[in-house]
């Protein structure tokens, strides 16, 4: 789960699919990441968003998990920071989606959509994720980041969003919506 989020930074999810698939055939631990050589993995992952330095960067993951963890992925946020290259959306990522436990993923999506309903006021994702954690029930949070992100592709998009056919243009303030459509 670590590595694919890796991946899937700044990258969309047809082109991460296939390069998390081709690389775990190849490698599905980290010891075995490690026998790779940075010029197979970044062959492997071709073409994702910065491949290169994503390479580097589970190299230097599956280091640090084997040196510090004992090979295991720790589930819990503030160790997986203490990971180079993991942040708050990654950390949150793997503790929902690795191990089922609560997080806010907070990505573009969730944080424009949380503040253009007017549900929080934020200017940052970290404290959209503080305000979201104050305020969205627990029970929400690990679904929260997916019906977002659905949504903020198909609807509400960032530019220009499709207010005509959202199901909840009715309750919503529209804050920081200049155009729609």
């Amino acid at each position: 789960m670590l590595v694919a989020c890796i991946l899937s930074l700044r990258t969309h999810d047809r082109t991460t699919g296939p390069a998390a698939v081709r690389l775990f055939a190849a490698a599905d631990t980290p010891s075995a990441m490690l026998a790779l050589s940075p010029r197979t993995i970044e062959g492997l992952i071709y073409p994702v968003g910065f491949y290169r330095t994503k390479a580097r960067v589970i190299i230097g993951l599956c280091q640090d998990v084997l040196e510090r963890f004992d090979g295991r992925v720790p589930d819990d946020i503030d160790a997986l920071l203490t990971l180079k290259g993991v942040g708050r959306k990654t950390a949150n990522l793997v503790v929902t989606l690795g191990y089922g436990k609560p997080g806010i993923c907070v990505d573009t999506h969730v944080h424009r959509i949380s503040n253009r309903l007017g549900y929080i006021r934020t200017r940052d994702p970290a404290a959209t994720e503080i305000a979201l954690r104050a305020r969205l029930p627990q029970r929400y949070w690990i679904g929260y980041n997916d019906l977002l992100v659905a949504f903020g592709q198909n609807i509400c998009t960032p530019i220009s969003p499709r207010c005509s056919i959202c199901p909840v243009s009715a309750l919503c303030p529209r804050v920081g919506v200049t155009s729609a459509r």
